[in-house]
């Protein structure tokens, strides 16, 4: 039990730190721009390459982790993301090409970072006893709203202090530090060799599961959970992106501190409430399909009211509660189609959930990048909070006509699941 506990503490710390790294360019953004002379077009190509690396591993790492173990994938993937954090500031004196370098750089970050939650999902899966995985996936997965909150309040500080280098060095270094710890006092060193058969065993795929995608597909429900999922996944990117820069520039004499926290400390108690809401509401008998529409309602639509908001105001005390309001609320997201993928298909749910959340950053990669587009064009913020708006409207209708709860891989033609 002990050594459960540390392993959940530590996993905790990997997800804040994996936020941290993931964070910092959008909270440079501005820094960098007026360093390197870009402007929102150039600033919309370089936060948006993350999300072109970020789609292309996950499910490839999922198996991957399957095969030789998610603690192996998540430490060599920490390692790598950690070192390039480290370096890019430093590589940055060495080339001219600053918007070539920063959009590979990114590129790559999303191709590390990609295969982590597919990996952590393997290991919990593997190591967590059935009646313990939802609140360690719960507890690991606040590391979210921890790590952007971290590095809004440190990096800020530091990028006012000693430059927009020092909140990568800050990052990058501590990411490391953990790998460190995690291999020294959590792994033995037989843990730690990854054989070659092992390894090759991991990116061969194997053809004795037979999963029907073609019969599954066919299923308005799928769909509409996993067209949900891709507006969800695209906006709250699109709004990772963007919010530190709209705040810097709306409102110049703001603190960096204050809009780069608050938004994401007030994320953490809505996650957990709206999961204590949604499993209470359940257990007292209402119909799991009326919850799940409940949570979505709540998390796209009304948080897309307070975007909208946003874009109006023209107070930063206001401007405040309206960012804080909208990303806290994204979070009943979880509590509906995160959870409805397992109502509908448990046998497969990892993989839907693979599909959705791939499909989901390609779209914040047109999203992320067309905000820039709309700013540079439009000169408005305006626009951005309404194209947020527009894309949560999609999803939630599909979700509200055809979501249902009822499990889809028990019919008899499904049987060799």
């Amino acid at each position: 039990r002990p050594e459960s506990r540390v392993w959940t503490v530590m996993l905790l710390l990997g997800t804040c730190l994996l936020y941290c790294a993931r964070v910092t360019v959008p909270i440079c953004a501005v820094a960098l721009s007026t360093h390197f002379d870009w402007d929102k077009k150039q600033s919309g190509i370089v936060l948006s390459s993350f999300f072109w690396g970020y789609c292309l591993t996950q499910i490839i790492g999922g198996h991957i982790s399957d095969q030789i173990g998610g603690e192996k994938v998540l430490l060599l993937s920490a390692s790598a993301w950690g070192f390039l954090t480290v370096v890019t500031p430093l590589l940055t004196h060495i080339t001219s090409a600053h918007l070539v370098f920063m959009t590979c750089s990114r590129f790559l970050m999303g191709l590390l970072q990609g295969v982590y939650f597919p990996s952590l999902a393997s290991l919990l899966s593997q190591k967590v006893r059935e009646s313990e995985r939802a609140f360690t996936y719960s507890t690991v997965g606040t590391g979210s709203q921890f790590g952007t909150l971290v590095i809004g309040g440190a990096g800020s500080l530091l990028l006012d202090w000693y430059g927009w280098e020092s909140v990568f060095y800050f990052s990058g270094l501590l990411t490391l530090l953990w790998v460190y710890c995690t291999c020294k006092y959590l792994l033995s060193e037989k843990e730690l060799i990854i054989p070659i058969d092992y390894l090759m065993r991991g990116l061969s795929i194997s053809k004795q599961t037979k999963v029907p995608w073609k019969q599954l597909f066919k299923k308005a429900p799928i769909w509409a959970v996993i067209i949900a999922q891709l507006s969800t996944a695209s906006t709250f990117f699109t709004l990772l992106s963007w919010l530190p820069t709209f705040f810097k520039e709306t409102f110049p004499h703001s603190k960096g501190w204050v809009f780069n926290v608050v938004p994401w400390l007030v994320a953490i108690p809505t996650s957990l409430f709206s999961g204590f809401l949604s499993d209470h509401l359940i257990n007292q008998g209402y119909k799991t399909i009326t919850i799940r529409k409940l949570m979505q309602v709540i998390g796209s639509g009304v948080s897309s009211i307070f975007a909208l908001c946003l874009g109006q105001t023209s107070s930063f005390c206001k401007a405040i509660v309206f960012a804080s309001a909208s990303v806290g609320l994204q979070t009943f997201n979880h509590s509906g189609i995160s959870v409805n993928v397992q109502d509908l298909a448990p046998s497969c749910a990892g993989l839907l959930f693979g599909v959705g959340n791939t499909g989901g950053a390609l779209l914040g990669v047109v999203c992320v990048y067309l905000a820039g587009y709309l700013i540079e064009t439009t000169g408005s913020w305006i626009s951005v909070f309404n194209l947020v708006a527009a894309v949560n409207s999609i999803g939630l209708c599909a979700f509200l006509i055809f979501g249902e709860a009822q499990r889809l891989d028990t019919d008899s033609e499904y049987m060799d699941l």
